[in-house]
């Protein structure tokens, strides 16, 4: 990498110009530009990427020039106000700016002089010169290329493209081509609202048909009626529909915002030597006025000019002197690229971080004073703890006015700390494990003063969330002259920074130490966005079913409107063409697609939106999709995560088996006993006197010499010890002590939760982990708090996922407690190993009952572990140790020929010492939940990035697989091994479809996706259960698309981490889960809950209401707009097929709205059965999944009823009554309100109290707004017995057949939810 200080000429003049006499030439080419503020007010000390520190011209040499110059400059630049201002100037001025934050270095845009020696910026400072006034300097000018900071970088010519590799000088302000750093699942902007949701609303036919009869009214020729009839509706329709999506969205922004306030403790490096007080990172937006801007101090000024010349002198204070470094809290959506974040255990991290260094927060190394730690947040070490580190190779700093304490205040945890961390990641890939994530050597040795002159480089954004490639470089503080381009102390230092380095947003820092890390991705470019799929507008399958029957519905009116002209002649009447005459009669017959359709059924779904929220049994229940409730009643497919949906991610070791005995449960007790007599016997509570420590030998010794009275039960008591020192021992787990109100209590972190719930368990039969590092281990009595054991570890083996197994060989100390400070205290040399049971099988000594109890505890749904030791003698070791390394140092297939040692020297023959089982505890209720939801016919699959061993375990525990179902497992198929092993396992699940449950891993469903797409999901979609594991978000979301449009099914997705984002986005229904660590999965889906077994509620009882509720309305709407079509059309013939009104103007309203809206809507309070029977049946469900509710066959049967109804009505009052007359519109419209209110009534299932009020009300503002409707009725007719009679003859007619049918049919052929109630 070139230094920025090649790309100055050499012939650059060395002193100004002959007008440099000028304080403005002065600024610009004699004045360093370092000394200029960035908008958050942060100085470094000079350059440290430029080869100077201080600047070319240091401030003894403008002390000789006089201090006029400096402190306009000063005055400028300290004064917040004018420091924006002049940086507004600057940007304005400035395209091709750069900053801390800049891409990666290519070939520099242009030398910073020109080749003729001459200043480059010079025509630029001369016109600037005579636009402001002489006290505005922007020595920034210099460059047209200049950094923010002053640093002249090299750009490339794609530098400001995002997907370039980023350099990130450590603590400065980035440059704003990097996105902000918020949380948005908003779908629209408020650009982009109008144009999209007007687009999906005329995407939908019956909206454009609509449009089209109300634009048709502008046409003379086709006028029926008032403009207003036609275009009102269709504006209030829109208006419904606009202003709830417009709500649900700006309920997302709110949730969002509340995401985004979150704050964080960031630190800020200043430099006070160079500059005055700042105001970080707040912006003044008043305009620049230079009466405002104040003389600094002049002791300032000298000040600064001292310490600089005995800094030069090399007499002075260290250079990390002028660093000040604040706390300051910045929301979530503030931080940037290149802030320095400070985070404390279980806090979320909010972006995506390099570590650069951390520190323990364990009591027992932290000795801060018990009224300090009470004022600080949990875990979160003070600063002052921290600032100071001798691990930096510093010279102690003096405190400064913040109270930083000096080298000999640190606490000892600084150093014994070497960098290591753990996060939990469930939130981002699924997976329960801890990972480990270590600080570069190179951070980690770092006072945070000298964080400023780091520079990160990272590469582009990624998705990749188990992939990072970087580099660190460190920029040494002078040893001697500061202004010497090359020099001893110049060398930059790299360091490689790779995954294991990185914190990505979402993730939880899971130990007890507070961390440094800086921010080098933000919002969209984060991993967890770039594996989040954007949202997307949501329609439910009602919507598209009843968009094709309204096609049929408009085809039908087509039809009709061409029948009619056809019958009357082409000809028609004189001045008057057919097809005016045929567009006359669609806009006659438009009522036919009822307008009011979409009104009632968006209302409706805020009804049941409200319902949903407002029920007591499934609390904080919010719907952030109103749009699609109805959903909820027609699922058929559920993918569903493990890790915090499924299960708790809680561990709980619930079982173990030594051979001949099982001890669970109450059992337990007896271990208990038996660790007590080994490691309590003999031993005195006195800490003034020596314990013994136990080693295996000597434990059988003092096993048998105990109170253990018969031969067998002293060979259990030994097994039963070995067992528990065995799980003492090997794992990876570390143990750190937290104060909890004044206690101290032993808390562990390890990189998977099963190893703590381990050593928990053998904690609390009498064993605890008290100390662990990385050469020993020290295991403690609970009941004596007597050290009993100690080993000294000489190898650890980790668990890897093809070895499926961890081991580690440990020596034991003889003699009595002490730490290992001799080598004649060390003793026996054992090897533990525990693993799963289809690798331990082969590796431990022959037994007859292993492959049984594994065989009792998977039915159990247990994770088991089989534990096997090895004793070594001294020369056994020896040799291992010398093969094993020499294997270490091979430069090729280093890794097999490790572990092909490893299975030479220790991995056969070894003692059988039992199998442990441990449950991964589940969520409330998950057992009967999943139950509920097979028997509704839902098909469950379980999508999860955890281990295979870990979700077959919990898919049996949670009975997501059936006892008698066998699980087909297919792992690391790939294209390496060929198409015989898919074509042969996909021939064995067809064999057997209905009682095989397929597991699968990662890597071979992405075979199977992409070589046996077809074949794969037509197989799959059969099986009664399927379980992926190690899945990656977007192979969740892949599979989650793959379902819907293959099976053109419903699909449910729930989840509760960052990870399940884009599966419930790709979903019809994306139900979340509010999890511990986070609120990703919650803010993006469409409905939000707080626990599991809450879903079958929401799905079987408020999505069957929901359904069926719709269904009936949408069909009742549309009778109602098909029989005054029908009256229409009658009308039509009866008048020579002439395109007149029968009812007109406010009668054609009011029927849609006051006379009839109210008792239809009301049909959204039915229900058809309780919520008991529903539970009680959830087969009830199933039937909802096949859409009888609203099909052709009952379209039709409504078309059939709107047709005889409608014919009845007309032609009787035609029959009646003159049809030339007022008298028939008055008794047609009477017998039309009067069946549909009754009509209502008849297909009630359930009465409530709003539908008696909503019935009987409409019928009375009927009968009273009848005076006022004298311009269509004859007033006089309807107050007589003429009037009386034919209305209640002709409601009868209309009326009594097709109620009788009903009854007939019903009673003939009940319905499933009459038949479990027994009607």
């Amino acid at each position: 990498m070139s230094r920025p200080h090649q790309y100055h000429q050499p012939n650059a003049p060395s002193s100004p110009t002959s007008d440099s006499a000028s304080d403005f030439d002065l600024d610009l080419e004699d004045f360093d530009p370092v000394t200029i503020a960035d908008r958050r007010g942060l100085r470094t000390i000079g350059d440290p990427w430029s080869g100077n520190i201080g600047g070319r011209i240091p401030l003894r040499d403008l002390r000789r020039d006089g201090l006029g110059g400096y402190g306009r400059r000063q005055r400028v630049y300290e004064g917040s106000d004018v420091a924006e201002d002049a940086e507004g100037l600057l940007n304005h001025h400035s395209d091709k700016r750069n900053s801390a934050g800049s891409l990666s270095n290519g070939e520099d845009d242009g030398s910073l002089l020109h080749a003729d020696g001459s200043a480059a910026h010079k025509t630029q400072s001369r016109n600037l010169a005579g636009i402001f006034p002489r006290s505005l300097r922007m020595p920034r000018f210099t460059s047209s290329s200049a950094n923010q900071d002053g640093i002249s970088r090299p750009q490339t010519a794609n530098s400001r493209s995002s997907e370039a590799s980023r350099n990130i000088t450590i603590g400065q302000y980035p440059p704003p081509r990097f996105p902000p750093n918020a949380v948005s699942n908003a779908k629209y902007t408020a650009w982009s609202f109008f144009p999209r949701m007007l687009y999906n609303e005329f995407s939908f036919f019956f909206n454009m048909y609509f449009l089209l009869v109300a634009l048709s009214q502008i046409i003379p020729s086709l006028r029926i009626g008032y403009l207003s009839t036609y275009i009102a509706p269709l504006v209030f329709v829109l208006a419904i529909t606009l202003g709830k999506e417009a709500f649900d969205d700006i309920a997302r922004r709110k949730r969002d915002g509340e995401a985004n306030k979150e704050e964080y403790t960031v630190l800020r490096l200043r430099d006070t030597s160079l500059m005055g007080p700042s105001k970080g990172r707040q912006r003044s937006k008043r305009s620049f006025n230079p009466a405002r801007v104040k003389d600094p101090p002049s002791y300032e000024r000298l000040n600064a000019i001292k310490e600089e010349e005995e800094a030069v002198a090399g007499k002075g204070l260290h250079p990390a002197s002028g660093i000040k470094v604040d706390e300051i809290q910045i929301r979530s959506r503030d931080l940037k690229v290149g802030d320095v974040v400070k985070l404390g255990k279980n806090q979320r991290v909010p972006a995506d971080l390099v570590i650069l260094k951390t520190y323990s927060a364990d009591p027992s190394t932290t000795e801060a004073s018990p009224s300090k730690q009470a004022s600080k947040p949990e875990n979160l070490l003070p600063f002052t703890d921290i600032l100071e580190d001798p691990s930096a190779g510093s010279s102690a700093v003096e405190a400064d006015s913040k109270g930083f304490t000096s080298a000999d205040d640190v606490h000892p945890s600084a150093n014994n700390n070497g960098g290591e961390t753990f996060i939990r990641t469930d939130q981002l890939d699924g997976e329960t494990d801890w990972k480990l994530r270590l600080a570069s050597p190179l951070t980690q040795a770092l006072s945070p003063r000298e964080f400023i002159r780091l520079r990160i480089v990272a590469g582009k954004p990624d998705r990749k969330v188990n992939e990072f490639v970087g580099t660190v470089e460190f920029k040494p503080w002078p040893q001697n002259n500061p202004h010497s381009i090359e020099g001893p102390g110049n060398d930059i230092t790299s360091s490689p920074l790779t995954i294991d380095n990185t914190a990505w947003a979402n993730t939880v820092l899971a130990s007890n130490a507070t961390m440094l890390a800086v921010v080098v991705y933000t919002g969209a470019q984060t991993r967890q966005a770039l594996s989040t799929s954007p949202s997307r507008s949501k329609a439910g399958l009602l919507e598209y079913e009843i968009n094709n029957l309204t096609k049929i519905l408009c085809a039908l009116t087509l039809t009709l409107s061409i029948v009619l002209v056809a019958i009357r002649g082409i000809e028609g009447r004189p001045g008057q063409e057919w097809y005016v005459a045929v567009a006359r009669f669609l806009i006659l017959f438009s009522t036919i697609v009822p307008i009011s359709l979409r009104v009632n059924l968006d209302m409706g779904k805020t009804v049941y939106a409200r319902f949903i929220e407002r029920d007591h049994d499934i609390p904080e229940t919010v719907v952030r999709t109103s749009t699609i409730p109805e959903e909820l009643g027609r699922i058929e497919y559920l993918l569903s995560d493990k890790t915090g949906t499924l299960t708790q991610n809680e561990m709980d070791l619930r079982k173990i088996h030594v051979g001949t005995v099982s001890y669970a449960n109450e059992a337990m007790d007896e271990v208990r006993s038996y660790v007590r007599q080994v490691f309590t016997n003999n031993i005195s509570k006195d800490t003034t006197q020596s314990a013994p420590l136990i080693t295996p030998l000597s434990g059988c010794q003092s096993a048998s010499g105990g109170g253990l009275t018969t031969r067998s039960r002293r060979e259990i008591g030994s097994r039963v010890r070995d067992l528990v020192v065995a799980l003492a021992l090997c794992h990876n787990v570390t143990p750190s002590i937290q104060n909890v109100e004044g206690r101290s209590t032993t808390t562990y972190q390890a990189s998977s939760p099963d190893e703590i719930a381990i050593v928990r368990w053998a904690e609390s039969v009498g064993l605890r982990l008290s100390h662990r590092d990385r050469h020993t281990i020290t295991l403690q009595s609970v009941e004596t708090s007597r050290v009993v054991v100690q080993v000294k570890i000489l190898e650890v083996f980790p668990f890897t996922s093809s070895g499926k197994r961890m081991g580690i060989i440990v020596q034991y100390c003889r003699g009595v407690e002490s730490a290992l400070s001799n080598a004649g205290d060390l003793g026996e040399i054992w090897f533990y190993e525990k693993g799963a049971d289809t690798v331990m099988g082969a590796i431990v000594a022959a037994n007859d009952w292993l492959d049984e109890e594994t065989a009792n505890m998977a039915r159990e749904g247990l994770r088991t572990l089989v534990v096997g030791r090895k004793r070594l003698s001294t020369q056994q070791y020896q040799d291992f140790a010398s093969r094993y390394k020499q294997a270490s140092l091979s430069l090729q297939n280093r890794d097999s020929s490790m572990t092909q040692v490893v299975q030479e020297h220790l991995e056969h023959n070894l003692e059988l010492l039992g199998v442990t089982g441990v449950e991964d505890k589940l969520q409330k209720d998950v057992k009967p939940s999943l139950e509920l939801l097979r028997n509704a016919g839902i098909k469950i699959w379980m999508l999860t990035g955890d281990k295979v061993e870990t979700a077959r375990c919990v898919a049996v525990s949670a009975k997501l697989v059936a006892r008698t179902q066998y699980i087909h497992t297919i792992t690391q198929l790939s294209t390496n091994t060929g198409s015989t092993a898919a074509i042969d396992a996909m021939s064995l699940l067809r064999s057997k479809p209905e009682s095989t449950a397929l597991l699968i891993d990662g890597e071979s469903l992405s075979y199977f996706l992409s070589y046996h797409r077809q074949d794969f999901i037509t197989l799959a979609i059969q099986l009664p259960a399927v379980i992926a594991c190690r899945c990656s978000p977007t192979q969740k979301a892949d599979i989650a698309h793959l379902i819907r449009h293959f099976t053109k099914k419903r699909v449910a997705c729930i989840g509760d981490g960052g990870n399940d984002v884009s599966m419930i986005q790709a979903a019809d229904v994306g139900v979340g889960i509010v999890g511990k660590e986070g609120r990703q999965a919650s803010l993006a889906a469409d409905f939000s809950i707080t626990s599991f077994h809450h879903l079958t509620k929401l799905l079987v009882w408020h999505g069957r209401n929901s359904y069926k509720r719709s269904a009936k309305l949408a069909q009742f709407v549309i009778h109602r707009g098909l029989i005054i079509s029908v009256c229409q059309t009658f009308y039509s013939i009866a008048t020579e097929l002439q395109p007149h009104a029968l009812y007109r103007d406010w009668l054609l309203v009011g029927y849609a709205t006051v006379y009839t809206m109210a008792p239809v809507f009301s049909l959204v309070l039915d229900k058809d059965v309780d919520e008991g029977v529903a539970n009680l049946y959830p087969e009830l469900y199933k039937e909802l999944t096949t859409g009888k509710s609203l099909s052709y066959r009952t379209f039709f049967v409504w078309v059939t009823v709107s047709i005889y109804q409608g014919g009845i009505i007309q032609g009787c009052s035609q029959l009646f009554v003159d049809r030339n007359s007022d008298r028939m519109v008055s008794v047609s419209f009477t017998v039309l309100v009067i069946n549909e209110l009754i009509m209502v009534a008849f297909e009630i299932v359930t009465w409530h109290w709003i539908m008696y009020v909503s019935i009987m009300g409409t019928a009375m503002i009927y009968v009273a707004s009848i005076p006022f409707l004298g311009g269509y009725f004859d007033l006089g007719y309807i107050w007589s017995w003429a009037f009386a009679w034919r209305v209640g003859a002709i409601s009868a007619l209309s009326l009594i057949p097709p109620y009788s049918i009903k009854i007939l049919s019903r009673t003939l052929k009940p319905p499933n939810y009459r038949k479990v109630q027994g009607l």
